[in-house]
């Protein structure tokens, strides 16, 4: 498989092989996942543009996560709408207490050895990070290649924000798709009423 076969989600530059992704949905505030760490179900009745699922499935070689990730939703098969059958490591401080799954790891070990232990068994192919504690440690330590976000139209208020880390120093970025690197990015949108909430 060619870098050319596998598009990002604008369609214009190529997903690539063999680097560290930090790749989620997110909410318009930052939130990869809500106060109850549930990473998918906010985001019900958003669309997105038709085979992205298996645009990254097949460019994924491996994936990393956190324990509460893996105790909220601990279906291995999940990632890319099971377009992707690819090795999981769940990174966690107490591996013999973690339910098992066919395909999945648990590992012990520091954030940067996690890291290489998933890229080793991507065998050239990405992998996606689904943790935003581990990403953020990924991150400071320059070990994080490329951030995929989908930005769901939607405020959380509350929840696992994507990069949290209070006094630290900010992490400046790259537009990858554009002309402009440095390029700030416009977006528009309205509220939403509720049936609930709706004045009219």
């Amino acid at each position: 498989m060619t870098t050319s076969e596998v598009r990002q989600h604008d369609g214009q530059e190529p997903l690539g092989a063999g680097k560290v992704l930090l790749h989620f949905m997110m909410s318009l505030d930052g939130f990869i996942a809500d106060a109850d760490q549930d990473a998918i179900s906010w985001s019900e009745g958003a669309t997105f543009r038709p085979g992205i699922a298996e645009e990254y499935g097949k460019s994924i070689g491996a994936i990393l996560g956190g324990r509460k990730g893996w105790d909220a939703y601990p279906v291995p098969s999940a990632p890319y709408g099971g377009a992707m059958a690819r090795p999981v490591f769940i990174l966690t401080h107490h591996p013999d207490d973690a339910q098992p799954a066919d395909g999945v790891t648990f590992l012990d070990c520091d954030v940067a050895e996690a890291a290489r232990i998933a890229l080793e068994a991507a065998g050239g192919q990405n992998v996606a990070v689904f943790s935003g504690s581990i990403g953020s440690q990924l991150l400071e330590r320059e070990l994080i290649d490329e951030i995929h976000l989908h930005i769901v139209p939607i405020l959380l208020g509350d929840g696992v924000r994507l990069f949290d880390n209070p006094g630290g120093t900010p992490i400046r970025l790259e537009l990858l798709s554009g002309d402009e690197p440095k390029a700030v990015i416009d977006v528009r949108y309205r509220p939403v009423a509720s049936q609930q909430g709706a004045a009219f």
